[in-house]
Formats: structure tokens, sequence, C-alpha cells
């Protein structure tokens, strides 16, 4: 599944006419980008779902004739429903016998997705976390075994679940790289009432990691990209000419 549903107020100008998921890195729309990626590393049945302005993304697909993979449409037009509730009303899409990976549409990578998914496959995770060491203010704490214990926000000091004791001995902070694998078992915890509507998946998956098994999976942060900001797009921008080049 691509997230493609963000407003992409923080890449305005350019998102005012033009749905963030469409806004080109080095020549090419980065849902593009990760559409390809997604069919290179094996990948042939994708959910994307849309919001804003989310018709020129319907028309896009169309006119590339869906880059030849079969896309579903989770459509969020009437409401964007966050990570978490993106996941959930994609549920019929997504549900069934094995793994799936969720993609945002405006990070962009060079990692191996078919290693990242096989690495989910071979444990008994419910989800794999991408994770990076980079700097940031909000860092998911993991354990020796790279288990997901909790969280930081660094700026306010906050420490989820909050009888966490932080700092300790034995957690590692690794930065959410906003690309995962999910088994179905996930589902099961989303049937709490408290996982309606519209929701954010990281408070989620915070929420219930002392029940549920969430691994990290780190990488370097090289060649990794948050796209969703003019500072970082420019740096993809460069990085993804040269590569061309």
């Amino acid at each position: 599944m691509i997230f493609a549903a963000g407003l992409g107020t923080r890449l305005r100008p350019l998102t005012d006419n033009m749905p963030k998921a469409l806004v080109p890195v080095a020549g090419k729309p980065m849902l593009e980008r990760v559409i390809l990626r997604l069919k290179e590393a094996g990948f042939d049945d994708i959910t994307i779902n849309i919001h804003h302005f989310g018709e020129q993304i319907l028309d896009f697909l169309k006119a590339n004739h869906n880059f030849g993979v079969n896309i579903h449409i989770s459509d969020e037009r009437d409401r964007l429903l966050d990570t978490g509730g993106g996941i959930k009303k994609a549920r019929p899409f997504l549900d069934g016998d094995e793994p799936f990976l969720i993609h945002n549409a405006d990070i962009l990578s060079d990692i191996d997705l078919a290693a990242f998914y096989r690495h989910h496959l071979e444990s008994d995770a419910d989800a794999t976390l991408l994770t990076n060491h980079r700097n940031t203010s909000r860092y998911l704490l993991m354990n020796e075994e790279n288990r997901l214990c909790g969280w930081i926000n660094k700026s306010t000091g906050e420490v989820l679940p909050t009888d966490l004791t932080y700092p300790a001995d034995g957690y590692q902070e690794q930065a959410f790289g906003c690309v995962h694998v999910l088994s179905p078992s996930i589902f099961r915890y989303m049937e709490n009432e408290r996982w309606d509507g519209k929701f954010s998946i990281t408070p989620f998956y915070i929420d219930i990691c002392r029940e549920a098994h969430i691994q990290g999976y780190p990488i370097d942060s090289k060649g990794w990209f948050d796209v969703g900001k003019p500072e970082t797009l420019a740096q993809a921008e460069a990085y993804y000419a040269n590569s061309a080049g």
C-alpha cells in the first residue's frame, strides 16, 4: 500500500494545485518512483489511498496504464484518515494470507525492499518497521533484540508508555523510516473501538507493543529521503539527478 492522500502542506506552493504524490523528483513524480521500486521488488498488487487532488492521481495512473501492476484505490476524498485509519480502511484490499508492505509516497530510498520483506517473512513479528539513526525529535525505543518497547519526544521529554523508565540501559533510539511490513494479524489489534476513524499508526504501535511483536529494521540513512519538505526535496533532486548521470 502506498500512502498518497496527504495534503502536502510543507511543500506549498507546489501542492496548491497538485497532490504531493505527483510532485516531481528529478523529473519523475515521487508516486511513480515508489510504484516502480515496488514493482522491481516483486510487488504486483498495490493499493493507493487518495484525498488531496485525488482525481489527478486517478488520471495519472490511467494515463500510465497503472504501470503494469494491479492497483486498487482506497478513496479518502470524503475524509482523510491519517496513516492508521488509512490502513484500516484499506483492509479489504490488504487482509489475507500474506504480509503486506506500507510505503509513504514521499519517502524515497535505495534499500532492497525485497530483502526487507523477506526479513519480515522469516520472523514471527506482527510488524517490521524500517528505521534509521537520523537526527529527529521523536524516536522509537528498541531493546537489544530490536523489539519496539516505547517512544520518546526529545523536545518535550514525553515518554510512552507512560510507565516506561527511560533513559535506561538497553534501549536504542531509532527514527521511523515510514516503510513497514505488516502481517494480517495486526488487524485484530485494530478492532478495539479506540482505533476507529482517523488515527496515526505510530501511537497505535506504541499502544500495542507490549502485546504485539513489533520489530525494527535499522538501515543507513544515506540514500533515504523524506521528500515531503523543500530542503529534503532539493537533496533528493540532486541525489537522483546524479544517479541518472
